[in-house]
C-alpha cells in the first residue's frame, strides 16, 4: 500500500514520555502531529455547609481553542447518595467514575448497606492509580451524604492523589471560583443560600474563564439524597450579578483640598508645600505677600522699567 510522501511518520508517544530531556507533556500531544495539543478547560466546585453537600458546574467541552459542546453533563450520578464532577478529560472521567457507579453497588449487595464516601473515593483512587502515568486526565470530586459521619467531600485526581477537605474547586476556571467561595462561604448557610454562593461562583468563572461557560448546573445533596435545584443558561444570569453591580460614574469626581496643618510661617513654603505653586515658576507679584516684600517688588520692577535696553541681555543671563 503507497503512503502520501506529505504524511508525517508516526511519533511514539510513550518513548518520548520516558526519555531525559524530552518534553514531559508530550503524552498528551497527538501522534500524528505533535502540534495538536489536548487542552481542557471546565469549573466544578464543591463545599460542605450545615445542611447538606453542594456540587455546582458548568457545562462547556473545550477542545484547545474551540468549543466541543455546550451541554456536557459535568455531574455523574454514582448512587442516590453519591455525586461525582468532571473535570479534566471527558471520556476518561465519564468511563472511571461509571466503574465506581459499579463498584459502589455491587458493595451494597454484597454489604446490605451503602458504601460511604470515604470508601467510595478510595475505590477511585485504586483503580486509576494503576494507570498512573498513562495519560489519564481526571481531576473529580466525590461528594455524598454518609449515615455515620454526615456530609463528606473528596477530591481525587489522575495521579492517585485523594484529598478530604470542605471545599474544593477544580478546572480552569477554579482560580474565580475560590475568590468568591474565600469571600463569602460561611458553614452556617440555608440550602437557598447555598444555591445561590455555587451559582454565583460558577457564573464569575464562566464569565472570566474562556474555556468554562454553557448552563450552570446545582446539586445539593441531604439526608434524603442528591437533588438538582438549578439549571439554567449562564447568560440569563448576567443582569443579576454584572450589571446591577457596575459602579458608573455620571459625574466627575471633585478632590477637596487638604487644610494646612503646622505650615511654616512663610506663605511661599507654605502654598508650596500645599501643591500650588511651583517655585520655579514662581509669579513675579504675589498677592499674598506682606507689604514691605511687595513694596521690595514693585522697587525692582520699576527699576528694571528704568535701565537701558542694553541692560537686557545681562539682566536675562542672570536669571
Amino acid at each position: 500500500m503507497a503512503t502520501s510522501r506529505f504524511a508525517e511518520p508516526p511519533v511514539n508517544v510513550a518513548a518520548m514520555a520516558h526519555q531525559p530531556g524530552t518534553d514531559p507533556t508530550a503524552k498528551y500531544q497527538s501522534q500524528v502531529n505533535p502540534n495538536i495539543k489536548f487542552n481542557h478547560g471546565t469549573t466544578t466546585l464543591g463545599f460542605i455547609f450545615k445542611e447538606g453537600v453542594l456540587i455546582a458546574v458548568d457545562s462547556r467541552a473545550s477542545m484547545g481553542s474551540y468549543i466541543g459542546s455546550g451541554t456536557v453533563q459535568k455531574v455523574i450520578p454514582i448512587s442516590r447518595y453519591l455525586l461525582g464532577t468532571m473535570a479534566g478529560g471527558a471520556a476518561d472521567c465519564s468511563y472511571w467514575e461509571r466503574q465506581l457507579a459499579l463498584q459502589c453497588r455491587i458493595h451494597e449487595l454484597k454489604e446490605g448497606k451503602r458504601i460511604s464516601v470515604a470508601a467510595a473515593s478510595k475505590l477511585l483512587v485504586n483503580m486509576v492509580v494503576q494507570y498512573r502515568g498513562r495519560g489519564l486526565s481526571m481531576g473529580t470530586m466525590v461528594a455524598g451524604w454518609d449515615e455515620h459521619v454526615g456530609p463528606d467531600l473528596f477530591y481525587v485526581d489522575d495521579d492517585g492523589t485523594r484529598l478530604h477537605g470542605k471545599m474544593f474547586s477544580a478546572g480552569s476556571g477554579s482560580t474565580y471560583a475560590y475568590g468568591v467561595l474565600d469571600s463569602q462561604y460561611k458553614y452556617d448557610m440555608t440550602v437557598d443560600e447555598a444555591v445561590e454562593l455555587g451559582k454565583k461562583a460558577i457564573w464569575h468563572a464562566t464569565h472570566r474563564d474562556a474555556y468554562s461557560g454553557g448552563t450552570i448546573n446545582v446539586y445539593c445533596i441531604t439526608p434524603d439524597g442528591w437533588k438538582q435545584h438549578f439549571k439554567g443558561d449562564m447568560n440569563t444570569l448576567n443582569e443579576k450579578y454584572y450589571y446591577n453591580n457596575r459602579v458608573t460614574i455620571n459625574e466627575p469626581v471633585v478632590c477637596e483640598k487638604p487644610e494646612a496643618q503646622n505650615l511654616p510661617a512663610d506663605p511661599i513654603a507654605s502654598d508650596a508645600a500645599l501643591g500650588n505653586i511651583n517655585l520655579r515658576k514662581m509669579p513675579t507679584a504675589y498677592t499674598d505677600l506682606p507689604q514691605q516684600q511687595q513694596q521690595q517688588q514693585q522697587q525692582q520692577q520699576q527699576q528694571l522699567v528704568q535701565q537701558p535696553s542694553g541692560a537686557d541681555d545681562n539682566i536675562m543671563g542672570d536669571n
